[in-house]
């Protein structure tokens, strides 16, 4: 239930706060006094389509803040959107929208928690039900009128229109496979060429080492160079170990140091440490000397390797030049292009076995449809009774009233095309609703569907917009006593002009406009006061204010006869609101 609404900078408001109660609350007032502006404010808060027009001129920002009752139910499915509690009676719904030269920006907030729209879209289905004119055309709509149904028809026919959901999709999936499948055989095809030459060439190529082109270029600059790499061994041999030449070689001069080191420690044992050093260089250059003579010695010219190395360096470079650049690259492509092709020789299904898939999940699709036209079928028909005995009572006896349902291809959502028939007059074959339907039939049509939906699936709070405009006398009368009856269920929330609805309500408001002066004594630009228009809502809290917001409605007669009527209206209301209890 909708408690309290409060409204900054909307359209003409600045700045208001109502409190709603259980029940019917009725908004009243002149054409265009701004009462559906108080509507369009519930339906801002609760997610719905917003401009900049709607921020009052003069104001870059708007604000609207409803609160509701809370329950368990939608205590828990706040829990589920990890929005903390206030309390265990309410919950905040508030919505601030700012607007620049380019765009509009709104931001939404529940208890305090930023949301995104579809929180706020299922939040909106579990507060408020909306009801207005404007719905005569979702009636001509085949995809609503199916969505009431199934609302309608209850868990049951829900779960299986989940199931005709899944069914579709694994239909459209299969579909897409073959379809896919069949279009893109040439390239298949194509691609599976092309990878298998390119795994036979880098296959052929043997790749393992990645470092193996700077390893075949150190062989073959050895390879080139051994006759240079011979001689200067030698040449280092000679230095080193032994020289053929007067010079002496190092290990020798290091043996004379040593022998001098050795006779000078006898003197000085400090020189012991030099000694020892000498000593290891001695060594040392002894086995440098030996090692670098056996590598000359291994040295041996090899031109069919050298020519092998070579050749190998080429067919590498070719390798990354395609594959590359560099070889670490081409081995990981050519492992990459093995589990394609694999993937094409191998896990490729047949355009034989996707047809059959896709021929099951039809199949599929087509038996889990056919169970939801059974339930359709089922819930059309209860539809169709309740709403001929909610629509007697609005002066319509003699109505007749169908689900029309006819086959249609399959979808997401069966494979019906459903359409509301309707004859108001014995004797007048079923039309489309919306093509027979005056504005005052299409007015109680709406109200007992909505009647009929609050029996299976009720929202806290059902708002009617003029849902009796173009009715008048014992039409309104019936109208008013069906929105009081449903406001035993439900609170209800109605703009009316009709003032025996505006008797038949708990709380009655009259909202008007009033023109004020902007500002402490700023003035317009030719130096008068400026003045601007402002809604302002009244409630109606005792019998005379609203006696004479009635005589107001009524209209046409003489003040004393209109006060007459008035109270008249309000005995009446009173009455039926005690056979009622009765």
């Amino acid at each position: 239930m909708l408690l309290c609404l409060r409204i900054e900078n909307f359209a003409l408001i600045d700045e208001l706060e109502l409190e709603f109660g259980a029940g019917l609350n009725v908004l009243t007032g002149e054409t265009g006094a701004g009462k559906s502006i108080i509507l369009d404010a519930i339906d801002a808060a609760l997610g719905g389509k917003v401009s900049s027009r709607v921020i009052r001129t003069g104001s870059n920002r708007a604000m609207v803040e409803a609160t509701f009752t809370s329950n368990a139910p939608l205590a828990a499915w706040l829990t589920e959107q990890e929005i903390d509690l206030l309390d265990e009676n309410s919950v905040v719904i508030s919505r601030e929208i700012s607007a620049t030269a380019s765009n509009v920006r709104s931001r939404s907030r529940v208890n305090g928690v930023l949301v995104n729209r579809q929180i706020m879209g299922g939040l909106r289905d579990r507060l408020v039900e909306i009801t207005a004119q404007g719905q005569t055309v979702q009636v001509g709509q085949s995809a609503q009128v199916r969505d009431w149904l199934d609302l309608y028809g209850g868990d049951s026919l829900m779960h299986q229109r989940h199931k005709v959901a899944s069914s579709f999709s694994a239909y459209q999936q299969a579909h897409l496979a073959l379809e896919k499948r069949r279009t893109s055989e040439r390239e298949r095809l194509q691609q599976l060429d092309l990878l298998t030459y390119q795994v036979q060439e880098l296959g052929a190529a043997n790749l393992s080492e990645p470092n193996e082109l700077e390893q075949l270029a150190q062989e073959s600059e050895r390879l080139n160079h051994v006759v240079d790499l011979q001689q200067m061994s030698y040449k280092i041999y000679q230095a080193l170990y032994q020289n053929d030449d007067e010079t002496p070689a190092a290990a020798d001069l290091l043996g004379d140091s040593e022998a001098t080191l050795n006779e000078m420690v006898e003197y000085d044992t400090q020189l012991q440490p030099l000694l020892e050093l000498v000593r290891d260089a001695q060594a040392a250059v002894m086995e440098v000397g030996r090692q670098i003579n056996a590598y000359g010695d291994s040295l041996e010219a090899d031109p069919q390797r050298l020519e092998e190395v070579e050749e190998r360096v080429r067919e590498l470079k070719q390798i990354c030049r395609k594959y590359g650049p560099t070889l670490t690259e081409a081995i990981a492509y050519y492992q990459r292009i093995q589990s394609e092709l694999a993937q094409l020789n191998d896990s490729e299904q047949s355009i034989e076995s996707l047809e059959q898939q896709e021929k099951a999940c039809f199949e599929k699709l087509t038996e889990a449809s056919a169970r939801l036209t059974q339930l359709r079928s089922k819930a059309a028909a209860n539809l169709e009774s309740r709403l001929i005995s909610e629509l007697k009572p609005l002066a319509m006896e003699k109505v007749k009233f169908q689900v029309e349902i006819l086959p249609t291809s399959p979808t997401a959502m069966g494979a019906d095309k459903i359409t509301f028939m309707f004859s108001p007059n014995p004797g007048e074959p079923l039309q489309p609703l919306t093509e027979i339907a005056s504005g005052g039939e299409m007015s109680r049509f709406l109200l007992a569907l909505k009647a009929c939906f609050s029996q299976v699936d009720a929202a806290g709070t059902m708002v009617f917009d003029e849902i009796d405009v173009g009715v008048s006398g014992r039409v309104a009368q019936a109208i008013a006593e069906k929105l009081h009856q449903l406001s035993q269920r439900n609170q209800v929330l109605c703009v009316t002009h009709q003032p025996l609805v505006a008797a038949m309500a708990d709380r009655h408001f009259r909202v008007d406009k009033q023109t004020i002066s902007q500002g402490k004594g700023k003035k317009a630009n030719n130096g008068s006061v400026e003045q601007r228009t402002v809604v302002r809502v009244t409630a109606l809290d005792n019998l005379t204010t609203r006696r004479e917001e009635l005589a107001q409605l009524a209209g046409g007669k003489s003040a004393s006869d209109a006060i007459a009527f008035a109270e008249s209206l309000l005995l009446q209301a009173a009455n039926h609101r005690r056979s009622e209890q009765t």
